[in-house]
């Protein structure tokens, strides 16, 4: 049983988002719940009246209303939702036009910046009606290959309030990521910064992009942020211009919002691109907007008066979540950056300056923040603080406790799972229930989550592949250059026809909340038991001598066995005191059938470019099978580590 660690008060719960959308539907449907279960159920029950609720609910603004909800929820894939809607993502984020504070930048050893609702509004329109002059139209592609700064987000908002579709990349990516992913799409325009910095140095951008755009013959024009320093050089860029120049003489006057279709391409979002050529996801305006706006408004119980953070480059979908959090007039507080720098406590001293009233990251940075002794809670004055949010990866046991002991005692830790997929979440929080260690808060409304066993019946209390058994409206509409649906199909619904497959190993527990065990394609099977790899790295990550750990399972003699690898934090070596430690750990917290055969010690653990471990590659690595796109990963030297390593070629 998970340990209780928070639970809101009657005053927190009745204040909450989630309360009022509660009683608004009560009272709209006749109901009486008091209950997030009963109202959750409600919600996967009557679909489309749920969806009708949330979009009255949001206020979305839009030039038509749909016919209907959604046409046939037996069509998964296929379900059309809103047919007849008008609408434009953009307006509905600018629907605040006011001098309160919308963005607040701070980029590495820089001062901060802010920026206005009244004045993002101007600077969009600005930026639109040059957009507009460039030739752009309704479903053009417009890029982004930019730190996360506030002319990424008016770029976004100024494309897609034209109707054009955005997808951007981090400035981190390699040129071949970057081509593998823009190659594909044929934008028109890329927006760019110099360059960025990270541990306190300023890396270019300019050069890469010279050599990207050899080879990407769709760009028509390339506008160049100055960013880490004032006056750079673009005479060596095609089609280039300055964002100054590009916006200079026109104040944009009144936006006019492109009013299309419910379904129009809004995003196009990436696979990690670890096993072959990312796959290209189109979302849609609508889909998205209801989607993202019912987990800020009402699971994560977002307000005018808050200030949200989310540590995020501009290549993860948690940019464009934050982005949506534009629709609540709330402040966005954006950064760029490396999180540890200078100090580990720097976006604690962020939260402390700023007020930030929501904090969002990623388990790796918690746990990276316990590893380096850091306690926030004791440095700084967080007392504005009352959301953690942590997704990329399982949240651990301790990293729960960790958050309540030296984070701050008094908040709702929401850790949340979903996929870049459906730009959003399958499980989060729930301002009206308690946190326990380990546990998601809950499943999201109008998400049908099961977990289906290994006859592909749902199960409650047992380990399961999550799926979703009914259509929602932020699906992707259909992935690039795949007109037969053969990719899409493939990805989500070849195991379970008719049923979306996500590809994570989970339980949902009796009282409704849900536990990741981690990837389902990097289950474990010895012995023919699956084994998630979150159970191991949870029995791991107590253990000061290990930095970071990777575990996958190695094929041999007729069966799979488990082969942990660890990364020695520094001053420490893997003995056999330790092995023991570990596999006695492992053993009596999991069981003995996730205690690894082999444990060594390598100097580097892989990571994709938003920090999830590649245990797939390392899998295919020590089976020596090839890994086609290194340049999806952050690290791609460190697999030369598993390359024939004589450990495992012995008993």
């Amino acid at each position: 049983m998970h340990k209780l660690l928070w639970e809101p008060n009657p005053a927190q719960i009745e204040q909450s988002n989630m309360y009022r959308f509660m009683q608004y539907v009560n009272q709209r449907h006749d109901k009486a719940f008091g209950r997030y279960d009963e109202l959750y159920q409600w919600s996967i029950e009557a679909i489309p009246e749920f969806w009708a609720a949330i979009w009255d609910f949001m206020a979305i603004r839009a030039s038509q209303p749909g016919e209907r909800v959604v046409d046939d929820l037996a069509l998964m894939p296929g379900a059309r939702w809103f047919e007849g809607a008008r609408l434009n993502f953009a307006e509905n984020l600018l629907r605040y036009r006011d001098d309160r504070p919308a963005l607040v930048f701070k980029g590495e050893d820089r001062p901060v910046r802010r920026m206005s609702y009244a004045e993002l509004y101007q600077e969009v329109a600005r930026v639109a009606a040059a957009l507009r002059a460039c030739g752009i139209r309704a479903g053009d592609r417009v890029v982004g290959f930019m730190p996360n700064m506030p002319e990424s987000v008016v770029a976004m908002l100024a494309a897609v309030s034209l109707g054009a579709t955005w997808s951007s990349c981090s400035p981190d990516f390699g040129i071949k990521g970057v081509l593998d992913r823009f190659g594909q799409i044929k934008p028109k325009v890329l927006f760019t910064a110099n360059g960025y910095t990270f541990k306190g140095k300023a890396i270019d951008s300019l050069g890469r992009i010279a050599d990207i755009l050899a080879q990407l013959p769709s760009i028509e024009k390339v506008v160049v942020v100055p960013y880490t320093e004032a006056h750079p050089d673009i005479e060596a860029l095609p089609h280039a211009v300055m964002y100054d120049d590009l916006i200079a003489g026109s104040d944009g006057g009144e936006l006019v919002f492109a009013q299309l279709p419910f379904d129009h391409p809004l995003y196009i979002m990436y696979s990690s691109g670890t096993t072959g050529l990312p796959k290209c996801m189109v979302q849609s305006a609508g889909g998205i907007l209801l989607h993202q706006m019912k987990e800020l408004v009402l699971h994560t119980d977002l307000k005018r008066d808050d200030t949200i953070f989310y540590f995020t480059t501009c290549g993860w979908m948690m940019w464009n979540w934050l982005a949506c959090a534009l629709s609540t007039g709330a402040t966005l507080v954006l950064f760029d950056g490396n999180p540890f720098h200078p100090h580990p406590g720097a976006l604690w001293e962020l939260a402390q300056e700023e007020g930030i009233t929501v904090f969002g990251t990623s388990a790796g940075y918690i746990a990276a923040l316990q590893a380096s002794g850091t306690r926030p809670g004791e440095d700084y004055d967080l007392n504005r603080l009352r959301a953690v949010l942590s997704t990329g990866s399982p949240l651990s046991i301790e990293g729960f406790e960790f958050v309540y002991a030296h984070i701050k005692p008094d908040l709702q830790l929401a850790s949340i799972s979903g996929g870049t997929d459906l730009n959003g979440c399958f499980a989060l929080g729930n301002p009206m229930g308690p946190v326990y260690a380990g546990e998601l808060q809950c499943r999201g409304l109008g998400m049908k989550v099961e977990a289906f066993d290994e006859n592909g019946q749902p199960v409650i209390g047992r380990q399961g592949e999550l799926v979703c058994t009914a259509p929602f409206p932020s699906m992707p509409i259909y992935f690039w250059n795949d007109p037969d649906r053969q990719k899409y199909h493939k990805a989500y619904f070849d195991v379970y026809p008719g049923v979306w497959r996500h590809g994570d190993y989970i339980t949902i527990t009796e009282r409704g909340g849900v536990v990741i065990f981690g990837r389902s394609d990097a289950t474990l099977n010895p012995g023919g038991v699956r084994i998630g790899t979150a159970e191991i790295y949870r029995q791991i990550d107590p253990i000061e001598e290990i930095a970071d750990c990777v575990v996958v399972g190695q094929q041999w003699k007729d069966d799979v066995r488990v082969i942990l690898f660890v990364q020695m934090a520094p001053g420490h070596e893997l003995t056999n005191d330790l092995q023991n430690r570990v596999r006695a750990a492992i053993r009596a917290n999991a069981s003995p059938r996730h205690v690894p055969a082999k444990i060594v010690a390598v100097a580097d653990i892989p990571y994709t470019l938003n920090m999830k471990k590649v245990e797939l590659a390392v899998r295919k690595v020590i089976h020596g099978e090839p890994v086609t796109n290194k340049d999806a990963l952050r690290n791609p030297e460190a697999l030369d580590y598993y390359a024939e390593l004589p450990e495992l070629q012995a008993d």
